[in-house]
């Protein structure tokens, strides 16, 4: 797989020129969702290199991340004239990077493509590392490939027009990627003011953070070893997800992971030793800006069925990745049925 470009942008018009001047194209489309259209669109829109490129808008949130959406964007370029030679520029959140991606990795067999990422989980986990797909039947990412962007623009001026929710969101894969990396950044990620952004800061914060996982998809850019690192609080985090979304009260997809990071926190510690203080602080963090995920003891088996849906698995065993200190990576752990169990007794006891 090839590297992508990942640019922390000083003057998005600068970065973005030159990205599409790098990536020679007959025709240029631009993907955005129903918020990005009216918030963000405006602000790329009058750039003379994009003049010519035609816009193609889809319903915003998970919701949309479907089969039905994705034909209808494979439908929009073709009908517009797109071919191999074309370019899509992905101006969006999570949802818009990752549906853009996998339409742009199978048009044509492959067309290049540009992410512009505009929410903060997108900057730091979605838009970055390649991985591109939709839900499907009721499951998370079920579908996709491993397509890489040309580049990645990362403009931390988008974030101000993000609400509270979305905004922690992104925080959670953060504080995920403190916890794999080292003591120092996941102390500062604890201790930075949420309810005062320092956008400054934030954007060296943000910057700090796709190092992180770039440094990890080198590594192992097809999830075969360390990548897994990257799914800490996942395996948990997308049953309480595709949960939520089967009973109609769909979560963003950061807090299923902070969530799910309480649960296998507390399997770290019992499981591998990992520091009961840093457990309590972490959780602690989270249960103030987060709140909770409401289930009871009847929905624990259909959790633990959506968990045997995860990608990670193999022969029917739930795989987690696990902690036995900040940066002290355990990948390829499992645990049965009664122990994941009582990680949800004690996420409702703790939440």
């Amino acid at each position: 797989m090839s590297k992508q470009e990942v640019i922390l942008c000083k003057d998005l018009e600068t970065s973005l020129g030159r990205a599409v001047g790098n990536c020679p194209h007959d025709r240029l489309f631009i993907l955005t969702d129903e918020h990005t259209h009216r918030l963000c669109m405006p602000q790329i829109a009058g750039l003379p290199f994009l003049k010519d490129a035609i816009e193609i808008t889809i319903g915003a949130e998970d919701v949309h991340k479907t089969l039905e959406t994705l034909a209808s964007v494979w439908q929009t370029l073709s009908e517009k004239g797109a071919t191999r030679h074309s370019l899509l520029i992905n101006l969006g959140g999570g949802m818009v990077t990752d549906l853009g991606g996998f339409a742009a990795a199978t048009f044509k067999r492959g067309i290049a493509y540009i992410n512009v990422p505009t929410t903060l989980l997108a900057m730091v986990d979605a838009s970055v590392g390649g991985k591109t797909g939709i839900n499907f039947n009721g499951l998370k990412n079920e579908i996709g490939a491993f397509a890489p962007a040309a580049s990645v623009l990362l403009e931390t001026e988008f974030l101000r027009t993000l609400d509270a929710h979305n905004f922690f969101s992104g925080y959670a894969e953060m504080l995920k990627h403190g916890l794999i990396s080292n003591t120092a950044h996941w102390a500062e990620l604890l201790a930075f003011d949420t309810a005062a952004i320092d956008y400054a800061r934030l954007k060296q914060l943000v910057g700090q953070s796709v190092q992180v996982k770039e440094d990890i998809v080198e590594q192992d850019p097809f999830e075969h070893g360390i990548r897994k690192a990257l799914n800490l609080g996942h395996t948990v985090g997308h049953a309480f997800e595709s949960l939520a979304l089967a009973e109609g009260r769909p979560v963003l997809h950061g807090y299923a992971v902070a969530w799910g990071i309480v649960c296998e926190l507390y399997l770290s510690h019992s499981k591998v030793g990992f520091p009961q203080n840093k457990m309590r602080q972490t959780i602690q963090f989270i249960k103030e800006n987060y709140g909770t995920f409401v289930f009871d003891c009847k929905q624990y088996e259909r959790l633990y069925e959506l968990m045997l849906h995860d990608k990670k698995n193999t022969a029917g065993t739930v795989n987690f990745t696990l902690l036995k200190d900040i940066g002290d990576i355990c990948i390829n752990q499992t645990a049965d049925k009664d122990t994941i169990f009582e990680t949800f007794d004690f996420f409702r006891e703790s939440m």
